[in-house]
């Protein structure tokens, strides 16, 4: 709707005029006049001291060492560098790691199986007893799990449960 106002107004009036008279403003109508911007974007360059393939397989073969398998990258670089052997930079330990898909906790440690949750399963009468109480507003509700025997809903009082079985 401001497009054909505006459209129609600019001709009669000049471009700042009519922006103010529809309420548009001049840098959206130049903006739109001038088109889409087009960049190319070069490749960028390589940088003059880049490791080159055997120097950073040589990393790489040091990081996966025996020596230095459970250490991190930066124990690594600050090892070699009080043996007097700079290799590159510590960055660079962790560039090479990553290109190779080593980016992770580099100790061994051990793991933990899944924790599988608990089924009750009851394939005759009286094999399987669970239950749940909870307070709500002062009423004690016990109820048994539905899904090995129909629900047993027993609603008291707290008054009617001795103080030894109450909870806090």
């Amino acid at each position: 709707m401001i497009d054909e106002c505006f459209n129609e107004v600019e001709p009669l009036l000049g471009t700042k005029t009519a922006c103010v008279a529809t309420g548009r403003a001049r840098a959206t109508v130049y903006r739109r006049r001038r088109g889409p911007r087009v960049t190319v974007r070069r490749p960028r360059p390589s940088p003059p001291n880049k490791l080159s393939e055997e120097e950073a397989a040589a990393v790489l073969a040091v990081l996966d060492s025996e020596r230095f398998v459970d250490c991190s990258p930066a124990q690594v670089y600050f090892t070699l560098l009080d043996e007097g052997t700079y290799l590159a930079s510590e960055s660079t330990y962790y560039r090479i790691l990553r290109a190779n898909g080593e980016v992770r906790e580099r100790r061994r440690q051990a793991t933990h199986p899944a924790r599988v949750k608990p089924e009750l399963v009851a394939d005759r009468p009286l094999v399987v007893w669970s239950w749940d109480i909870q307070c709500r507003c002062r009423h004690w509700i016990s109820y048994a799990d539905r899904s090995t025997m129909p629900m047993l809903l027993a609603v008291c009082r707290s008054s009617d449960i001795p103080k030894s079985g109450r909870s806090a």
